[in-house]
């Protein structure tokens, strides 16, 4: 018998690719999510998996029947968009996936994973390890901290729980993002000619590609209990630590493009450099991809008109100020899918 995997927020950027490598490996997955970016990024495989429409803040328990593990990714997915509103930033990435988890344990799931995010070290110099202190500088960061202490608790004999921190993601995804980094420096680059910087691009930031931050989901889950329950990974790896402008040399580098570029914002107060041997020594994880892969694949994606830069949902908070402009329509819209 297949063992089914339930991915919350499996439509998202990460979720999109992480559900499409469960179903190689041959689980079968139901999908929790509110489908806010709409329906489009599941099409090619909406007859292979089973999509539950609802809110984590109000899913009902059945739904977590007969899984064997949870993937917990639904949430307010960067720090501009948790400050929107940041009472219902910690109602859904702490309330939520706390709630979540609860419905999965008293639902007899084994495997419990919360996607945390890097963001938690907020401002710190050195290495970070994953016992290193957080300090947690926006709402979204302090909503996954909270989040990880929380379901953390929850472990027991029959309920293994594990929290991921993850780099910045990039790569190509079929809920495209270019509001992460790397692909909004390569968008730019390929539409306007220039990089735009947030300044003062002296802050550290690791990196990790959509493919192995959801490969390290899957080997959470296939682990041995004994190596993950009731940890903390950092997940990326230690080469793909950078500054900021130095990264913005290296996307243009990688498409042999000339580097013109453009400051914008106010300087980040958020930096951070981070150490993975955790991860790579308990899981032997290593990363399959380069930042220059990640690069070009996003470069070819928009060449080959497979994502495009004026597509509104690929930036993360404007598309939420859309959805609020529109939330008379939002249901018929996302679902039937009439302007996506």
């Amino acid at each position: 018998m297949k063992r089914l995997v339930i991915v919350t927020g499996g439509a998202g950027y990460i979720g999109s690719t992480l559900v499409r490598m469960l179903l190689e490996r041959g689980y079968d997955v139901r999908i929790v999510d509110r489908l806010f970016f709409g329906i489009k990024s599941l099409k090619e495989i909406e007859d292979k998996i089973e999509i539950v429409k609802e809110d984590i803040r109000s899913v009902r328990q059945e739904i977590f029947e007969g899984a064997y593990a949870v993937m917990d990714l639904a949430a307010l997915s960067n720090d501009p968009a948790g400050e929107l509103d940041p009472q219902k930033t910690l109602d859904i990435n702490y309330l939520g996936r706390v709630r979540v988890a609860l419905l999965a344990k008293r639902s007899g799931v084994e495997r419990y994973i919360l996607a945390s995010s890097c963001s938690v070290y907020g401002l710190q110099g050195g290495d970070l390890t994953e016992e290193s202190p957080p300090n947690p500088l926006t709402t979204y960061a302090e909503a996954n901290y909270l989040a990880e202490q929380a379901v953390l608790q929850l472990s027991s004999d029959k309920f293994t729980v594990t929290a991921l921190r993850q780099a910045t993601v990039y790569g190509f995804s079929y809920r495209m993002r270019f509001d992460l980094a790397i692909n909004g420096m390569t968008g730019a680059l390929y539409t306007y000619g220039r990089i735009n910087i947030l300044r003062d691009g002296t802050q550290w930031r690791p990196f990790v590609h959509v493919k192995d931050t959801s490969k390290a989901f899957i080997m959470v889950m296939e682990s041995d209990r004994e190596r993950v329950d009731g940890e903390v990974f950092n997940v990326g790896s230690n080469d793909q630590n950078i500054q900021i402008f130095e990264l913005a040399k290296r996307v243009a580098k990688a498409v042999a493009q000339p580097f013109e570029y453009e400051w914008y914002g106010d300087p980040d107060r958020r930096s951070y450099k981070v150490r993975f041997d955790k991860i790579s020594n308990v899981l032997n994880y290593k990363p399959d991809y380069t930042i220059e892969d990640g690069v070009r694949e996003v470069w070819e994606a928009l060449k080959e008109g497979r994502i495009s830069w004026d597509d509104p949902t690929t930036r993360t908070v404007n598309w939420y100020r859309t959805l609020l402009e529109w939330k008379e329509r939002i249901d018929e819209i996302l679902w039937n899918g009439n302007i996506l």
